[in-house]
């Protein structure tokens, strides 16, 4: 005799489910706010005391949209006492946050009402998402345009680009990114603006924006070999040194050498930045440039021999911090969170869509652990 088959409904158990924990959710937040509402009367219900603040006066409904769905709050009256949660608030904090990411993402506020049906099952109408969308550009346009106020003796640039619709067309748009290493050895990121081409006047005006918002104090810009950005960095900031990024100095070394030789060249590069002075490293770049000459590498070896001095910059700092000053890492961590972002809108309907979602990725990182650990001991500068 053969075992009986079990089926089951998967759908109506997903149902099930999703109303369970919709329950739940509504369930704990009433309760929540009972509890609330006595800590903030100071007596419990029907008690009379002398430190009592304020006195119930029954309860309303109310509907408020969260990540489980659309729950009903039993809201305490309260007289001489606000209202427990924000009067008009309708939905969770998270909601709004993800629609004004979608907002952002370039998508389109018809899409945003069936997406907030189909999630929430409340939709929102068009005039909230667009107030959703001032608020969003409000909050991250102050935080991209806020005062420096402290020295960053390190500074690290770059520029990303994006696809954006310019005109009819089609065309690359670069948002050029500066984050700072402040006085007290943490990471900030200190500007990102709209360049359209990394050209010298971009790189001048981004960059003057940046010391007019008080940006000082600064003693060396990290960089990718770039004749306008440092052509830029030499206007705004002569007393700051330039270091060229090591990493993206490797790349433009290798890609004239062949694949198979490849791995060879590198341990041999690496080498120039393991050396404990200037001198010992413009030695072994002048050695490594020798040798690159008799394995046949010409072009390799120039590359070398006419870059190699502007990647040892960083050797006039404490050597504590060589290995974090010398290379645009600090930066390729808020690149990659850019890309992550970016790569999924594809192309941006205009270029303040596409700095807004940049900005606000930046702050989301910015706001997080990578903000809040010790980079450098700065203190060392002044040994």
């Amino acid at each position: 005799m053969s075992d009986p088959i079990v089926t089951f409904d998967e759908a109506a158990v997903r149902g099930e489910l999703k109303e369970l924990v919709r329950q739940t959710v509504e369930d704990t937040l009433n309760a929540l706010l009972e509890e609330e509402a006595d800590d903030l009367v100071g007596a419990d219900r029907y008690e009379r005391t002398a430190e009592r603040e304020a006195y119930r006066a029954g309860h309303y409904e109310r509907g408020l949209t969260t990540t489980s769905g659309q729950v009903t709050l039993r809201m305490p009256k309260l007289k001489g006492m606000p209202a427990i949660i924000e009067r008009y608030k309708r939905r969770e904090t998270s909601v709004e946050e993800a629609m004004i990411e979608m907002y952002l993402a370039g998508v389109s506020t018809r899409r945003i009402e069936d997406v907030s049906e189909i999630l929430w099952g409340s939709s929102v109408s068009a005039a909230t998402v667009s107030n959703l969308n001032d608020k969003a550009f409000e909050a991250v346009e102050e935080w991209r345009s806020r005062p420096l106020t402290c020295g960053y003796p390190y500074v690290f640039v770059d520029g990303i680009y994006l696809k954006r619709a310019w005109g009819g067309s089609f065309e690359n748009v670069a948002v050029m990114v500066a984050i700072g290493v402040n006085d007290d050895g943490y990471r900030e990121v200190i500007g990102a603006a709209e360049g359209f081409t990394e050209s010298a006047e971009c790189w001048r005006e981004f960059l003057s924006w940046l010391r007019a918002r008080g940006l000082a104090g600064v003693r060396m810009f990290t960089g990718d070999k770039a004749a306008a950005m440092t052509g830029a960095i030499a206007e705004v900031f002569p007393g700051a040194a330039y270091q060229r990024c090591t990493v993206h100095f490797y790349r433009n070394v290798l890609s004239k050498v062949p694949k198979s030789k490849r791995s060879r060249v590198a341990a041999m590069l690496k080498a120039i930045h393991a050396q404990e002075s200037l001198d010992a490293s413009m030695e072994k770049a002048a050695a490594v440039a020798a040798s690159l000459d008799e394995i046949r590498l010409a072009a390799a070896a120039k590359c070398v021999r006419e870059g190699a001095a502007e990647t040892l910059t960083y050797t006039r700092f404490p050597m504590r911090h060589w290995r974090r000053i010398r290379t645009n890492n600090a930066i390729e961590r808020l690149n990659r969170e850019i890309r992550r972002r970016t790569r999924v809108v594809g192309t941006f309907p205009d270029g303040k869509s596409a700095l807004m979602l940049v900005t606000a990725r930046l702050k989301y990182v910015a706001d997080s652990e990578w903000g809040s650990r010790r980079y450098l001991d700065v203190s060392l500068l002044d040994e």
